[in-house]
């Protein structure tokens, strides 16, 4: 099959969607809260959000200008909004409730008749008939106000050069304080019988539908974290992606958080998976299994540096923290502590029940188990953890001449917390179906590379994406856990390194 770098739509073909669609709504959100929006119904969306400050905000976002899908099935850009009248019905719980003084509110970002830029902040309390946590929201953007009494304080909204509105959900709770929740808010909402009339309110839409071919694709969980399950996988199917879908679970924005380190760090406490990131996962698992697709789920060896504790983090002999190039950076978590492994079974073990629940075979994968190596050689196995296991080893300078007894050491030990880590999931997996091994000798190379359970072992350059994309000057010495050996070649990396 011939291929083509799209870069704009043209005579391919096209579809329509109802504006407000529930497929194409986004959420943002600061750290350290989390968010996830999901379509539960066809005229149907539902946020689920977990709040640790009192300041803490999240936007549920609708776009003029699609950003996020590919070129060939973006909606068109559609600014104008005067000829719509919106409506749907609200329903919350854990979030300050319509009627409050922080309740939620609609935010319509443009510029006005002018063109001056301007917010109009559109109470939805103020067009909502019920409770303040089940009301009946109706909008008509041709005779809106925005303004927190009305007829009084009224602000005209001019709906005719919009960019983005976004509604604004706050917890119980909410001060606007930098301050601390007593304790962490789950909350949600949700927009139901979401119906978007007028002459404004049918979008032309890409429709493209490329052959299944024989590529694979990869996902990011903290590059789509943001968009809707089903947004993705339309992505996925109508570019002719089919098969097994390889899921990196990431290392930014699945945890739950408790206070610690002077911030929050990554906790057990209720569960391994925070309450939005679980609910994005059954829902794309469920969709995914649905459309036909295998996923095969990969954890990494590593945390958001900010959300890990200290004594996980692998540190060279300087107590300098293994962290790689990202910005924000991520840690290595060394596979000597018995709290940061058993951390990463458990996180394991909730992304296989997700397979499970939504009847898809299990299959997972094994990512960064490797000792980080910092730009200048230095190997990072001087944490507390493994100081002791190792007996206290003198520094290893990989670009100069370390010692191979260390080296074959620390292999055996980040050997040993690997296969625990497999051996988490493996009666998991056996349920669904065998696992396949790697008879293939080990390789080494200054890449990133991750190990699979069940799909064998996978490679990605250190330019794929992550926030910021900016890949680490540093090297690492990756393990093929399922190799012929089943143990690190330390002396084949050492050489390696060296070069």
């Amino acid at each position: 099959m011939g291929w083509w770098l799209a870069e704009a739509r043209t005579v391919q073909a096209e579809g329509v969607i109802s504006r407000f669609d529930p497929v194409y709504w986004t959420v943002n959100f600061p750290r350290p809260m989390m968010a996830a929006a999901t379509v539960a119904a066809p005229d149907a969306l539902r946020v689920d959000a977990v709040f640790y400050r009192q300041d803490d905000l999240a936007g549920l976002i609708w776009e003029a200008e699609d950003r996020h899908d590919h070129v060939l099935l973006r909606y068109e850009t559609a600014r104008d909004f005067r000829g719509c009248r919106l409506r749907f019905r609200w329903r919350s719980s854990g979030m300050l409730a319509l009627d409050a003084v922080n309740g939620p509110v609609l935010t319509i970002e443009g510029r006005d008749a002018a063109g001056d830029p301007r917010a109009w902040y559109v109470r939805l309390w103020n067009y909502a008939e019920g409770t303040p946590e089940d009301a009946e929201v109706a909008i008509d953007f041709a005779a809106a106000d925005g303004g927190f009494l009305l007829p009084g304080e009224a602000d005209p909204v001019w709906a005719g050069d919009v960019d983005r509105m976004f509604v604004s959900l706050v917890p119980e709770g909410y001060t606007g304080e930098d301050a601390a929740l007593a304790a962490p808010v789950e909350a949600w909402a949700e927009l139901s019988g979401i119906a978007c009339e007028g002459a404004g309110a049918v979008l032309a839409t890409g429709d493209v539908a490329v052959p299944g071919h024989g590529l694979g694709i990869a996902t990011g969980y903290d590059d789509c974290y943001h968009l809707t399950p089903a947004r993705v996988l339309r992505n996925m199917l109508h570019l002719g992606w089919r098969g097994t879908i390889l899921h990196y679970v990431g290392m930014s924005h699945y945890f739950r958080l408790e206070p610690g380190g002077g911030g929050y760090c990554a906790s057990l406490a209720g569960g391994a998976l925070n309450a939005a990131c679980a609910a994005w996962h059954a829902d794309f698992a469920a969709r995914a299994k649905a459309l036909g697709y295998e996923v095969i789920w990969s954890l990494s060896f590593e945390l958001l540096d900010q959300h890990c504790w200290g004594d996980w983090k692998q540190r060279a002999a300087d107590g300098s923290a293994g962290l790689t190039g990202w910005e924000p950076p991520s840690a290595l978590l060394s596979p000597a502590h018995g709290g940061a492994m058993t951390y990463l079974r458990q996180v394991a073990l909730a992304l296989v029940a997700i397979a499970q629940g939504a009847g898809l075979a299990v299959k997972f994968q094994i990512g960064e188990p490797w000792w980080w190596v910092m730009p200048d050689g230095r190997l990072c196995i001087h944490d507390a953890a493994a100081r002791a296991a190792l007996g206290d080893p003198g520094e290893q300078v990989m670009t100069a001449t370390p010692d191979i007894a260390v080296l074959d050491a620390a292999g055996a030990l980040l050997a040993e917390a690997t296969l625990a880590l497999r051996d988490a999931v493996i009666p998991s997996i056996a349920r669904f179906s065998s696992p396949v091994r790697n008879s293939a000798p080990p390789t080494w190379r200054h890449s990133r590379s991750r190990s699979s359970a069940s799909a064998g072992t996978r490679s990605r350059s250190t330019a794929s994406a992550r926030p910021g994309n900016q890949p680490s000057s540093a090297c690492a010495i990756p393990l093929n856990i399922l190799s012929a050996s089943g143990r690190i070649a330390c002396r084949h990396s050492a050489r390696l390194a060296s070069r």
